[in-house]
């Protein structure tokens, strides 16, 4: 244990804890829980600091779950594996794979550990296809006092739907059962199609693939497509150079520098978006399930990413990208579907559901783009993505989320003291004082 600053992926996230802690063993881990309980110190967890919020940082035990990452128990009859919450997406998929299994539907990235993902509602794209956290058949959760309880929804319905998506504020997830299905290939094609077609047709491409987003770009007229489809195709893994030059060369170093360009010369960035909504457009890939989601993200941004309800998908588009042509940002607009699910803050709970995100390139000014795109969600209900920036708090969230009180009844029962809270918990859920 040693006291060390702790800096998220985009580099603006910050903190320096009493104490980072590393155990290699949930035993460890609750000598480590308790003391910090004992000492009135809080304790937040760490995973691969993808989240652009606040939501890890403390000055109290920092814990980093990266020992905990074993693929405990496989049942390929039901599907159901169990692993230790430390594990990353992009490890895990691999060696599951091993066993004829695979997630049923991932997001374009996967460095994250499975308990941040989950906890974050991290997600995919699938109008039929819920988020990650959905996969969640049983969490364990390790409390205060170093005791751990197992949360599903035989023995504890109301504490596994707060703990599928909970921001870190309930315990520490220690392991979780996953609910997996047989593996499987997919056919990407990706194309440049005018916006407006997209969007007067959007509901045939939204349900006409199992998997469909696109990129839209402000000061273009061209939507960058994926749509991603299962086929008993055989799986055509691309060579080494063809990847690296697809997924490195063109889709992050080239499209760095031009961002950089942006940066320097905001008068280019018109060119820079109707050059990256084609450059980036017609490829073909047919793989494995995860090699065709998840692809390399190395250029740096910050990110705000809202869930509206679908039937609102056209009109807020719309809306962002006409706000996009008024500030300068090189980087595009994200926009994918998922399906309702009953975790209690799930941005996507109970609802059809579109995603739209927005990015800031690292060094530019973000704060009043994301306000001003914060003020066009609000006007249809949006939920912030956990793991994004926003401005949101318990006050301003609360009527947006059905079930806000039972999650904050779960909280008070698994961590009435708030050991687990921050002011990142605090603002956005509320205190339990």
């Amino acid at each position: 244990m040693t006291k060390s600053t702790w800096v998220n992926w985009a580099g603006e996230q910050r903190c320096t804890p009493a104490v980072v802690a590393a155990p290699r063993g949930v035993e460890e881990l609750a000598e480590i829980v308790t003391a910090a309980a004992e000492a009135g110190r809080t304790v937040r967890v760490a995973g691969s600091g993808h989240s652009f919020t606040d939501a890890v940082l403390t000055d109290g035990t920092l814990v980093d779950l990266g020992g905990l990452n074993r693929v405990l128990d496989v049942d390929t009859a039901t599907g159901r594996v169990r692993v230790e919450a430390g594990l990353t997406l992009n490890a895990a998929s691999p060696l599951l794979h091993e066993h004829g299994l695979a997630f049923p539907n991932l997001g374009d990235i996967d460095t994250q550990t499975i308990a941040g993902a989950t906890a974050t509602a991290t997600h995919g794209t699938g109008a039929k296809l819920q988020n990650i956290s959905a996969a969640l058949h049983s969490v364990e959760v390790m409390l205060a006092d170093g005791s751990r309880v197992e949360l599903n929804e035989q023995t504890d319905p109301d504490g596994w739907k707060a703990a599928r998506v909970s921001i870190g504020a309930l315990g520490i997830v220690t392991a979780t059962t996953l609910q997996l299905e047989p593996s499987f290939v997919l056919d990407n094609v990706e194309r440049p199609v005018p916006l407006y077609e997209v969007l007067a047709d959007l509901d045939s491409y939204v349900d006409g693939n199992d998997h469909f987003e696109f990129f839209a770009f402000p000061h273009s007229s061209v939507a960058m497509t994926k749509a991603l489809n299962r086929t008993d195709a055989v799986e055509q893994p691309r060579g080494r150079i063809s990847e690296w030059l697809n997924d490195i060369v063109l889709a992050n170093h080239l499209y760095d520098g031009m961002c950089k360009v942006g940066r320097r010369i905001p008068a280019a960035i018109p060119t820079i978006h109707r050059l990256a909504a084609l450059a980036g457009s017609n490829n073909r890939q047919t793989d494995r399930s995860y090699r065709v989601f998840a692809t390399p993200r190395l250029v740096k941004f910050n990110e705000m990413e809202y869930a509206v309800p679908r039937e609102h998908s056209v009109a807020a588009v719309r809306e962002i990208v006409e706000l996009g042509k008024r500030f300068d940002t090189p980087m595009p607009i994200e926009v994918r579907w998922v399906a309702p699910d009953d975790a209690f803050l799930s941005p996507a709970g109970g609802r059809d559901t579109c995603y739209i995100a927005v990015h800031q390139y690292e060094g530019m000014v973000w704060d009043p783009y994301f306000r001003a795109c914060e003020a066009v969600f609000d006007t249809y209900g949006g939920r912030p993505h956990w793991g994004k920036r926003h401005y949101q708090t318990a006050e301003t969230l609360r009527p947006r989320y059905p079930d806000w009180d039972r999650f904050t009844a779960v909280r008070r029962r698994l961590d009435p003291t708030g050991v687990f809270a921050n002011d990142y918990v605090r603002r956005v859920l509320g205190s339990l004082d």
